[in-house]
């Protein structure tokens, strides 16, 4: 399955439709407690302060992934999601990578980001693109594990 990643705005129906699967999904794998969804706010997920992209399938959007802007040089990638239709195949991959060179074109040096060590095929990715384990930059009480990549 090839996919093609596209940015769209964080409020549209699509983007809500991965954003609601993505909750779903993350309050059915929790471990650490319960889940308490946190979604950004669609406007700080727009550029120049963020953005939004999505996994396309032909025309069946199959995950996303979101940035939002924590400094002048630091952004946290969030809602990282690949619906099952679209697991085992580099969708999670190209849509890290492309949310990467996203966070480069807006100014960013360094990315960072929250998970659940539950998320264990997410975690394995962070760390096999360049992640490093950090303490807690946030208050999330979902996050059991903190990453952050250099970029550039």
């Amino acid at each position: 399955m090839a996919v093609t990643i596209a940015p769209e705005d964080p409020a549209s129906a699509v983007a809500q439709g991965l954003l609601d699967a993505y909750f779903a999904d993350r309050a059915i794998t929790f471990v650490g407690g319960q889940y308490r969804p946190k979604p950004a706010d669609p406007a700080t997920l727009r550029a120049p302060d963020g953005a939004f992209l999505v996994a396309w399938s032909g025309d069946e959007a199959v995950g996303c992934g979101a940035l939002r802007r924590l400094g002048p040089s630091r952004f946290e990638v969030k809602h990282l999601y690949v619906a099952p239709v679209g697991r085992g195949q580099g969708t999670g991959a190209a849509l890290l990578a492309a949310l990467e060179a996203r966070a480069a074109e807006l100014g960013a040096t360094e990315v960072v980001l929250d998970t659940n060590s539950a998320l264990e095929v997410a975690n394995r990715l962070y760390t096999t693109r360049g992640y490093a384990s950090v303490p807690a930059y946030n208050d999330n009480p979902n996050a059991t594990t903190w990453f952050l990549k250099p970029l550039g």
